[in-house]
């Protein structure tokens, strides 16, 4: 299994940005698709994003359509999220999920492996 560790949250106000990474260990970071999930106090762990393992592949969940962007750095074995215009409904420990095979998913049982995940705290 690939191990993950994810960075980058923090506390940011309503409107502003924040660049998650998720770094991976290994040498085949290449052959596994990723995603974000998120979870909020008292709320199941919900989709975020996914990209194959290729990169050229994407999908976002609605609610961060357009002010999210998930790319990968294979030469880095590590993962990104770029949030923009930032709201206080992002407000969520964030993690971080490999899949074996070359597509991610929208489901959280079909990831082999999790970060431990980062905080992130938007103020209004």
């Amino acid at each position: 299994q690939v191990q993950l560790v994810e960075s980058g949250g923090g506390l940011v106000q309503a409107g502003g940005s924040l660049r998650l990474s998720c770094a991976a260990s290994g040498r085949t970071f290449s052959t596994y698709g990723m995603g974000w999930f998120r979870q909020a106090p008292g709320k199941e762990r919900e989709f975020v994003a996914t990209i194959s393992s290729t990169g050229a592949s994407t999908y976002y969940a609605d609610s961060v359509k357009g002010r999210f962007t998930i790319s990968t750095d294979n030469s880095k074995s590590t993962m990104y999220l770029q949030m923009h215009s930032l709201k206080p409904e992002d407000t969520a420990v964030y993690y971080c999920a490999a899949r074996r095979g070359r597509w991610g998913s929208v489901k959280r049982s079909e990831y082999d492996s999790w970060g431990q995940g980062t905080q992130v705290t938007v103020s209004s």
